[in-house]
Formats: structure tokens, C-alpha cells, sequence
């Protein structure tokens, strides 16, 4: 063991010393001079805090977690999971639904015959409780998991489907019920409370399980929504505190009524929000059952602590521009939705984060794409033919026990304050949540979080949408609190839209090009990029000269210009250039790149445009600039 360890250590220092050359290289210094070892270097910190080395080795090996079904029940929730199956591709039906309960039930079982074996059915809003006979007329409820997402009415629906369970056909052939055929009635009132979605109180919810228990029917009344915490900004960490401690809550309430703790931890299941970050996805699903096992092992049941999980793509991820690049979070957040182990996994359509009435594609294509996902995944991959894919990686499972580690301790600091309740009537978990928020708003107005068609590579040719007047909330499972990753820079691009439609233009800024393409297009193209994203066209008419400069600025209406060059091209026409811009009545003239590499600080451009700056900020600056000098000197609009 010895020589093993002395092995690696070697080979680690050989590639330590190998990567802080590169780095030494790259950066222009000695070895000596670099600020840190190249692992400091090369590591990254995520939202909530956890660090990514760059490189995991055998050194990083961890203790078996155990078996899949077996506490704690890292691995799985299901030792018999079947693998010709793999999870269920649940797909939702009833929101808003406009067509009658027929035309539903034949929308559902066509999803069925067409690779969908779950069900997610919303019901108030559009789909009343008495169509639910109806509308799962044909649907085996003894193998179809179904998920229900009432709100306000789930105790009139949640009878009205147990009744129709009580009485339901049963299917041909029996199967045993599995982790992924486990149904819930979706109750969720203590993260609905916070996220503001339509619920009952959470005695209701109580009483329900209550009857369930007593009437031995194998559903759960109890989908703990951790989507409630996600969609409102929560980071990984705080969204599995915030979802076991409204868990606990539950399961208090519970035993309180007089239910075994055994019996209790059989009405819960989990809803786990799956984004585009493939590794945190991976680990935030088998991290919560971690946690919901050791809770489990706390109140004494420790083999009742098989945490079951609903995997649901992340609404919030979701752009409303160039939605076409959804189809890629979606598939990479379901990728890591099925590798982490959940037991159901629905995609939402790569348009959901559009209301309904504005979407331009048929909703029969989104949700032929969204299944599909989930088709190719399961039966083309073959992710689904292996429990727990990710087992044994040294860097998934560190990072699901760092994961773990960390949403244990914000855990436990809720417990300190007195449960879910406590810290949510005292406003901690709002404040903590939009703390958060506010974090990820500042990493993506710095593009450090690129949203690929929002602010990286936006196509301002875009046909714009139309605007819906209730805001992100209008769309089918939003909430009150729902804030989309990229929906300050879409805030810019509608207000540019709102200007093309009313004077036949977007703000526009000039942008001044010096020297041969090759030593401008860098920076034109960065420039160029940046402008698109808040819906500002950067005019480009090639290679400028200092004589040339008022013509452009003449032709183009613009109070804003931007000299693009080299630094070496800077020293040798930028103070001409300027000095022209300034003359034709440019009232801003900004530089692309570091004001460090203009020659003259004394007589310097006004600001910057360069990598890491607060793009959003910036770039509201300068379209209220452009929306106040409308038809001043220059401005032709």
C-alpha cells in the first residue's frame, strides 16, 4: 500500500510540475512567480462555494457508499430497478388545457404509445377533478406512475383519483410496484408557501396522507418540490437544505398525527430541479438521498429512507430567445437527472418558457422533442441500462459527499432557527434564496455564466416574440418567484424590439475599426457580441482612418462609438481617431479592451468595453443614452 501511495504521489508531483510550466508559459513568468500551485490555479469555485479540482485521482477513492436500494442509499432508491426501462419518462398534461377531456386522454395515451410510462397531470387549470375518470380512461394506474399537481384543489382531486384507483382496471400482466411506479398526489404546501404557487395548508395535506395510510393504497401523498428553491435562484447547496428541511417539516407533522415513523416516510417523494450543469446535477440527486437517509437514521428507520425522486428539467435555465439551444440544456440536464439515479425524469418543452398563447411551434413537436430527449438517452445510449453510471468516479463522488457536506450545514442551521417553518416566517430563506439570486444575476451581467443566445452569441435578427403582460409566472409551472437565468438581458433585447417596432431601427453604435481585419476582428467580433446581447446593433463598416471617421458618423445614427484595434495600433492612430470621433459629434467614444493600453491617459476615451465587465449595467447605460439622444446630431432614427 505504501508503494501504491509513493506511486501516486510521484506521478502527481510529475503532473503538478508539467501543468505549472504550462501555466508559467502562458502567463509570460518564471515557474517560481506563478501565485499558487498549478491545483489552486486550475480549481474552480462553484455558485455555492464547493471547489473543482482539476484533476481527481485514485488518492480521492472513497469507502463503498453500498448497493443501490441499500441504505444510504447513494446509488438508488431501487434495488430492482428494470433495466430494459430504466427511469420513467413522465410527461405533463393539463395546463391550461383548452380542449376537452376526451381530446386529453387521447393526447395522453399517445404520448404512451409513443415511449412516455409517466404521468404528470395538472389539474384547476383547465382540467377540473370531475374529468379525471375521463381523461384516465385507458391509463393502467397499477403501472403507470401519476403524478398529480392540483394546488388549491388537490383534496377534491386527490379523492377524486384515489376513488378512481380504488376502482381502476387493473392491467393484464401484474407487475411489482418499483421506486419508479411509486404515484404521488404532489402535495407540497411548505415550498409552495414560499414560491407562492396555489396550495392547500399543510394540515389538509396531513389529512390526506393520513387516508392513505389508512387505506394501504401504495401512493404517496407528500412531492416535496425543491423546484420551488431553484426556479427562485437558490445554488445546489441551499436548494437540498431547503428541500429536507421542508421534508422534516412534513414528516413532523406526520408523526404528530400518529403515524409511524416507518409510515410517515412512506407518504414523501422528492421533486429535484435538473439543470445544464451535467457533474452538479449528477451529484444533487444522489446527495439528497444521502441526506434523507441519514434522516431516516435519526428518527430510528434507516431502511425506510429511500429518498424517490421526480428529476424535472430546470425552468429557470430556460431562454426565451433563440429557445432552440433548450433542447441542449434540456438533454444535458436530463442526461444528468438519469445518471444521478431519479426515479421519474420529465423534460420540459424547449419553448416552456414561453407562455402558451405565444409560442411559435406546435406543442405536439415540443413534446415529440422533449420525450425523445429522454428516448434517446434511455434507448440509444443506454444510459439506463446501468444503476448508478457514475459510481466509483473519483470526482462524482467527491463532489456528491462535498455536495452533501455542504447542504447538511445549511440544514442543520435551519434546525438551529427551528425548522422550515421558523426560518421561513422570520424571512431567512427568502433572504438567503435572493442572496443567492443576487450572486448568480452578478455572474451571468459578467458573463462569467454564459447563456448561449442570450449573453453569448445572441442573433439580433431574431424574429422578436410578443410579450406576455403577466411576465414569466404566466408559464405552465412558473411561480411568483421564478427568475430566469438570462432574463435581464432579454429585458434589453425587448426594449430594443419595442424600438425597432416604433421607429424602424434598433439603438445602434458605431464601431470604429483600426488597422488590417486581422487586428481588429478579435476585438470587433467581441465588441459586436456583446452589443447583440442588449439588443444594440454595432454598426461595422470596415477598416477606419482618422479622415474617414465623420463620414461614418454622419451616415449612422449613433451618439456612441467604439475604437477597436490592437494596442500597438491604439499608440499609432488612436489619439487622431479619437480626436476625429469627438469632432463629428460622437458624444461617447469607448475603447475595446484595457484603458491601460490607450497611450494617453490624459486624453483618453470615456470607458471600456473588455471582458468581465457588469454588462447589464453597462449596457443599460448605454441604451438610455442611445433612447435620450434619439434624433440629436448623428442620430438619423
Amino acid at each position: 500500500m505504501s508503494q501504491l501511495t509513493d506511486s501516486l504521489d510521484e506521478a502527481y508531483r510529475k503532473w503538478s510540475s508539467s501543468a505549472a510550466a504550462v501555466l508559467a508559459k502562458s502567463r509570460r513568468v518564471e515557474v517560481d512567480e506563478l501565485p499558487g500551485d498549478a491545483e489552486s490555479l486550475l480549481a474552480t469555485t462553484t455558485a455555492d462555494g464547493l471547489t473543482i479540482r482539476p484533476l481527481y485521482t485514485r488518492k480521492d477513492e472513497t469507502a463503498e457508499p453500498g448497493l443501490p436500494g441499500e441504505y444510504p442509499f447513494v446509488r438508488g432508491a431501487d434495488p430492482h430497478r428494470d433495466v430494459n426501462v430504466g427511469w420513467r419518462v413522465t410527461e405533463r398534461f393539463g395546463d391550461g388545457e383548452t380542449r376537452s377531456a376526451a381530446e386529453v386522454n387521447e393526447a395522453i395515451l399517445d404520448a404512451f404509445v409513443n415511449g412516455a410510462s409517466g404521468l404528470w397531470l395538472a389539474v384547476g387549470d383547465g382540467v377540473a377533478a370531475s374529468d379525471l375518470a375521463e381523461i384516465l380512461t385507458g391509463v393502467y394506474l397499477d403501472l403507470i406512475p401519476v403524478t398529480l399537481d392540483a394546488g388549491a384543489d388537490a383534496v377534491a382531486a386527490s379523492r377524486a383519483y384515489l376513488e378512481l384507483r380504488r376502482t381502476a382496471q387493473e392491467a393484464p400482466v401484474a407487475a411489482r410496484p418499483t421506486a419508479a411506479t411509486t404515484g404521488s398526489l404532489g402535495l407540497s404546501p411548505l415550498t409552495a408557501t414560499f414560491s407562492g404557487r396555489p396550495t392547500i395548508t399543510a394540515a389538509e395535506a396531513t389529512g390526506l396522507a393520513a387516508e392513505l395510510v389508512e387505506s394501504g393504497q401504495a401512493i404517496r401523498a407528500f412531492r416535496v418540490d425543491g423546484a420551488d428553491f431553484a426556479t427562485a435562484g437558490a445554488d445546489d447547496s441551499l436548494q437540498l437544505a431547503l428541500t429536507v428541511a421542508a421534508a422534516l417539516g412534513h414528516l413532523r407533522d406526520l408523526t404528530a398525527a400518529g403515524i409511524s415513523a416507518s409510515k410517515a416516510l412512506a407518504q414523501l417523494t422528492f421533486a429535484v430541479s435538473a439543470d445544464d450543469n451535467q457533474f452538479a446535477t449528477i451529484a444533487k440527486f444522489r446527495a439528497l438521498r444521502k441526506m434523507w437517509a441519514r434522516v431516516a437514521d435519526v428518527v430510528g428507520e434507516r431502511e425506510a429512507g429511500a429518498a424517490i425522486t421526480h428529476g424535472v428539467t430546470d425552468l429557470s435555465m430556460l431562454s426565451q430567445r433563440d429557445p432552440w439551444v433548450n433542447m441542449l440544456r434540456t438533454t444535458i440536464a436530463a442526461f444528468g437527472a438519469g445518471v444521478g439515479g431519479a426515479d421519474q425524469v420529465t423534460v420540459l418543452g424547449f419553448d416552456a418558457a414561453i407562455p402558451a398563447d405565444l409560442r411559435t411551434s406546435g406543442a405536439q413537436f415540443s413534446r415529440r422533442v422533449a420525450r425523445n430527449t429522454q428516448l434517446l438517452l434511455l434507448e440509444e445510449s443506454n444510459i439506463g441500462r446501468v444503476i448508478d453510471p457514475a459510481g466509483g468516479s473519483w470526482f462524482v463522488e467527491s463532489l456528491t459527499d462535498d455536495l452533501a457536506a455542504s447542504a447538511w450545514n445549511i440544514f442543520t442551521e435551519i434546525e438551529g432557527l427551528g425548522g422550515y417553518r421558523a426560518a421561513l416566517d422570520a424571512g431567512w430563506i427568502a433572504d438567503r434564496v435572493g442572496a443567492a439570486l443576487a450572486a448568480r444575476d452578478d455572474a451571468v451581467a459578467h458573463r462569467k455564466t454564459a447563456v448561449t443566445g442570450v449573453n453569448e452569441f445572441p442573433n439580433l435578427g431574431e424574429k422578436p416574440i410578443e410579450r406576455a403582460l403577466a411576465g414569466d409566472s404566466a408559464v405552465a409551472t412558473g411561480t411568483p418567484k421564478l427568475a430566469r437565468v438570462g432574463r435581464a438581458f432579454e429585458g434589453l433585447r425587448d426594449r430594443s424590439d419595442a424600438r425597432l417596432e416604433s421607429v424602424g431601427a434598433r439603438p445602434q453604435v458605431l464601431m470604429i475599426p483600426l488597422g488590417s481585419v486581422a487586428e481588429h476582428n478579435g476585438r470587433t467580433t467581441f465588441v459586436s457580441n456583446l452589443l447583440a446581447s442588449g439588443g444594440i446593433d454595432g454598426v461595422n463598416p470596415g477598416p477606419v482612418t482618422a479622415e474617414e471617421v465623420a463620414a461614418h458618423v454622419a451616415s449612422t445614427p449613433t451618439s456612441i462609438g467604439v475604437i477597436c484595434g490592437t494596442k500597438k495600433r491604439y499608440t499609432e492612430d488612436g489619439p487622431a481617431v479619437l480626436a476625429a470621433a469627438r469632432a463629428a459629434g460622437l458624444a461617447t467614444v469607448l475603447l475595446a479592451g484595457p484603458l491601460a493600453e490607450w497611450p494617453d491617459q490624459d486624453n483618453a476615451p470615456d470607458g471600456s468595453l473588455k471582458a468581465g465587465i457588469d454588462a447589464i449595467s453597462t449596457l443599460t447605460g448605454l441604451v438610455d443614452q442611445l433612447d435620450a439622444t434619439s434624433g440629436s446630431t448623428g442620430d438619423q432614427s
